[in-house]
């Protein structure tokens, strides 16, 4: 079953905002925490990395000192590779002040520097930071005037005696600290706005669902059982909604067994205070409507035995009129035992759902030689399913003397029209036919037992007066509308049916 879709309503908890709110918060938190770490501890990792850099390269110096390879093509080679790739600049020199190898072109910058760090001679506003002073080298960061930059610097003394100094630029690594943020800046925003798209995706995703169980709830709740949901997945919510499905089976089906029970309960009650009337109304009635056709019956029996005609043609037709008789008071007791059971309340109506449009559609398929005896154009345009609450085979019994009554009294134009109109909780049956109205009088009386507005005509098709008595009969056992409108043109019968459980 599927409905119009609309909006999802407001909800000033939803899921979806929820998980917005929280996936920006987290992703906010995380960015800022990123943000920090990269402001306060990155470029000291940079440094304590670059120290670890410089004591390898001096561990190599040493190293190949103390072998006397320190000016062996192969090892000044691998030196250079791991001071270009590290940014170091180095400076050896003996210690009688022969330069022996260096890494920049312009080295009386470094033999200067050393010189200054070996007697001490800084200026006063170069205030270094000693990071690290062991026996034979010492790192300090430190500013150089002359370049105006700020250097991480290792001086110290080899095995053999020979000098050293490194140094690493410190500008690099602050321009790398303030690309790095900038770059997590803008990946940080890329990925905000990314991620908030992609989790309104997925939170629409997760609640969709929980919407169409609100929906489902929501017509439950109207007591519509029609809606099913229709998830497919195999997660917690199609499980949920599988058992939303089950209860609304079990709700129709209870509900359908209280309405039975009610509406049994109801009838129980008002039964009570009519048998006592209902038996005597019966008994006089009976005698009344059967006191003609016996009668007549009697009168023409007596004729045949005291042979009033000989001839043949006249025995025959007093048989026909005793035989008439008789055939319209069997039918007559017939009527009269089904509405006596009817009123007295001796059988269970059971409530049912069920489509009426198509029960109609068949009792007209089934009478259509009746309509074309008669040359009656039939009028019943509703095709689509229109489904009630009642007892399928009471109410067939009912709009069957709706449609008969209709066959018997069609005139002028010759129409019957059948019409199902849905209204707030129920829906409206009406019979219509071409013809003279009902006096407005005789209104109120034609649904009682035996009444006849007109006589004569409802002789002529052997009516008994009891077919509008055991609609009101079925009618009222259902609890529900019935009546008779006048047209110009005609005569209208109708009735109301529920469409809904809670109605």
């Amino acid at each position: 079953m599927f409905w119009k879709k609309k909006r999802p309503p407001f909800i000033k908890h939803s899921i979806s905002r929820k998980m917005n709110i929280l996936y920006s918060v987290v992703l906010l938190g995380a960015f800022a925490a990123c943000w920090l770490a990269n402001n306060f501890f990155l470029e000291r990792y940079y440094v304590s990395n670059k120290e670890e850099v410089l004591r390898e390269a001096y561990k190599s110096l040493d190293d190949a000192s103390g072998t006397e390879t320190l000016e062996e093509d192969e090892f000044v080679q691998q030196l250079g590779v791991l001071c270009e790739t590290n940014n170091i600049s180095l400076f050896v020199m003996e210690n009688d002040g022969q330069v022996k190898i260096y890494t920049m072109k312009d080295y009386q910058l470094m033999r200067r520097r050393l010189y200054m760090y070996l007697f001490g001679q800084f200026p006063p506003e170069e205030t270094g930071e000693m990071l690290e002073e062991e026996e034979f080298y010492a790192i300090r960061m430190n500013r150089d005037n002359y370049s105006d930059m700020e250097y991480l610097e290792m001086t110290g003394m080899l095995q053999n005696g020979e000098l050293f100094l490194m140094r690493a630029a410190l500008e690099p690594i602050r321009e790398s600290v303030q690309l790095a943020n900038r770059f997590l800046l803008y990946v940080g925003i890329f990925v905000l706005v990314a991620g908030a798209l992609m989790i309104q995706l997925i939170a629409r995703r997760i609640t969709g669902p929980l919407l169409e169980l609100a929906k489902l709830s929501e017509r439950m709740s109207s007591l519509d059982f029609d809606v099913k949901f229709s998830g497919k997945k195999e997660d917690e919510i199609t499980f949920l909604g599988n058992r939303m499905n089950r209860l609304s089976e079990t709700l129709e089906k209870t509900i359908s067994e209280l309405k039975t029970a009610n509406n049994e309960l109801q009838r129980d009650i008002e039964q009570k205070t009519k048998n006592d009337e209902m038996r005597r109304e019966f008994l006089s009635s009976v005698s009344h409507e059967l006191k003609t056709p016996i009668a007549l019956i009697q009168g023409y029996a007596e004729g045949l035995q005291e042979c009033i005609n000989e001839d043949p043609e006249s025995r025959s037709f007093y048989c026909e009129v005793i035989m008439d008789e008789a055939s319209k008071m069997n039918r007559m007791v017939q009527n009269l035992l089904t509405l006596n059971e009817l009123e007295f309340g001796n059988e269970v109506v059971t409530m049912e759902r069920f489509d009426i449009a198509l029960m109609i559609r068949n009792m007209l398929s089934a009478s259509r030689i009746l309509f074309e005896q008669k040359q009656v154009k039939l009028i019943y345009e509703q095709r689509e399913p229109v489904y009630v609450w009642a007892n399928e085979y009471k109410l067939g019994e009912v709009m069957n003397n709706y449609i008969t009554n209709a066959l018997n009294h069609v005139e002028a134009e010759n129409i019957i029209k059948i019409t199902l109109e849905k209204q707030s909780g129920h829906v409206r049956v009406g019979v219509f036919n071409t013809g003279k109205p009902i006096p407005e009088q005789e209104i109120g009386r034609i649904w009682d037992k035996f009444y006849k507005v007109d006589k004569a005509r409802t002789r002529e098709y052997g009516g008994s007066g009891v077919g509008l008595s055991i609609v009101k009969a079925i009618m009222e056992s259902l609890h529900q509308k019935y009546g008779v409108v006048n047209y110009e043109n005609g005569v209208e019968f109708w009735l109301e049916l529920d469409d809904r459980a809670d109605a």
